[in-house]
């Protein structure tokens, strides 16, 4: 039962992930990538419990702060992580990992996603199968990424915002 349990959680989140990425597409202008402005919350209402905002920091070395977490990141990270950089949430390894995700994202102007263990939190039971949206308020160079996140493991269940159809 507790494999049909996990194949469950991992269908329920993919099919977030398809919502969320269909409303990002819908906000798209040809070749442009929609901007922040774009994005009205009552649209995406299910999964804002885990939907982040994730700001570029340009600088000598391009940075990420998180300008927004939903409130069901809290239990996830421990903690409100909102306006925080990537050094002030994540250990080395996870805060690299994270920047080379983020790099990507702005760098091809492309979707990215994944799946990272929360082992770095001292849980290796739980998942994040995440998703990262380029935003570009001239259309084109990313200054913001959307973030949706859906937690999947043992003791995962009413933390991803995630409701079984």
């Amino acid at each position: 039962m507790k494999m049909s349990a996990q194949l469950s959680a991992s269908a329920t989140a993919a099919r977030a992930h398809q919502e969320m990425f269909a409303y990002w597409a819908s906000l798209r202008r040809g070749a442009s990538l929609p901007a922040r402005v774009d994005l009205h919350p009552s649209n995406m209402k299910r999964l804002l419990p885990t939907v982040s905002l994730i700001d570029v920091v340009r600088g000598e070395t391009r940075d990420y702060r998180l300008r927004l977490a939903g409130t069901g990141l809290y239990s996830v990270y421990g903690r409100e992580i909102t306006g925080r950089k990537l050094d002030d949430v994540y250990n080395t390894a996870a805060g690299d990992y994270w920047r080379k995700e983020l790099d990507k994202v702005v760098d091809e102007r492309r979707p990215g996603v994944g799946v990272h263990s929360l082992a770095w939190r001292g849980a290796p039971h739980m998942s994040i199968l995440w998703l990262r949206l380029p935003l570009a308020t001239n259309g084109k160079d990313v200054d913001m990424i959307l973030g949706y996140d859906a937690v999947v493991g043992a003791a995962a269940e009413g933390v991803s915002g995630i409701r079984a159809a």
